[in-house]
């Protein structure tokens, strides 16, 4: 039986708004709700369609973060995932993209006969998107990012990104990491089976010295990048009304250009 990995993320929720603590400016948890990264949702929602389509899988959660993560670790076993790893220590706290990923390699060693290892394009929360690539990186297996769809035979990922420029079609041989747009699919809904199905699943709870990870190497102390002031989002502003006295074409390619934005 080979082995899918989703990682997951808890992060503040979308609908409420996000805020940085005041001393070191990383995310005020305290402020508002914690919940599963919705994008994480398609990404468990794809493990578990290949793993209804026939595959031999078991489906694990992966994620790194505070004791509050594992209830996003809850969420994924609801929606049907078989099993769940977090990595939970103090020397984690503020971490940045390189150390949150060094730490979530590490703990890929934790499973046998990885096939496949599954997120989304990018979190709510950072929007950095580089994940996917870092892990790919480090643990020096392809990387297949961004599709809207995909598919696994014979040892091999097939599936279309979607940019700017257009579609391409992507291949690589497994094991190997990749992460799905919202185009990807259509997430389940957490049915009460599963959700109680759930709270009887164990979360394998796991700290650095246990996967190997230097707390050197983590931390917002260690951190390659830093947060050294933000501000609040400015006030919306009333728009600008255009008057057609038939130059209205003209106003607004001015006001475009103004505007830089052709």
């Amino acid at each position: 039986m080979s082995n899918i990995v989703v990682l997951v993320k808890q992060v503040p929720d979308t609908y409420s708004e996000r805020q940085l603590t005041e001393d070191d400016y990383t995310v005020d948890r305290e402020s508002t709700d914690q919940v599963l990264d919705e994008i994480n949702e398609n990404a468990v929602e794809a493990a578990l369609q290949l793993k209804e389509a026939g595959g031999d899988y078991t489906v694990t959660a992966l994620t790194v973060g505070p004791e509050s993560a594992k209830e996003a670790l809850r969420k994924a076993l609801s929606l049907g995932c078989d099993e769940a790893i977090h990595v939970c220590d103090d020397a984690l706290a503020g971490s940045d993209v390189l150390g949150t990923a060094w730490t979530l390699s590490q703990a890929l060693n934790l499973v046998d006969d990885i096939e496949l290892i599954i997120c989304g394009n990018e979190s709510t929360d950072g929007n950095m998107g580089t994940v996917p690539g870092l892990i790919s990186e480090y643990r020096q297996i392809p990387a297949v990012t961004g599709l809207r769809s995909f598919s696994v035979e014979n040892g091999t990922v097939t599936g279309e990104s979607a940019r700017e420029e257009g579609v391409y079609n992507l291949e690589a041989p497994t094991p190997a990491i990749i992460s799905v747009t919202e185009k990807a699919n259509e997430p389940r809904f957490a049915a009460f089976k599963g959700i109680m199905a759930a709270k009887k699943k164990k979360i394998q709870q796991v700290d650095l010295e246990d996967i190997g990870v230097d707390a050197a190497n983590v931390g917002l102390e260690n951190a390659a990048t830093s947060v050294t002031g933000y501000a609040p989002k400015p006030e919306k502003s009333a728009g600008e009304i255009i008057t057609d006295e038939g130059d209205g074409g003209t106003k607004f390619v001015e006001f475009l250009a103004n505007e830089k934005l052709i």
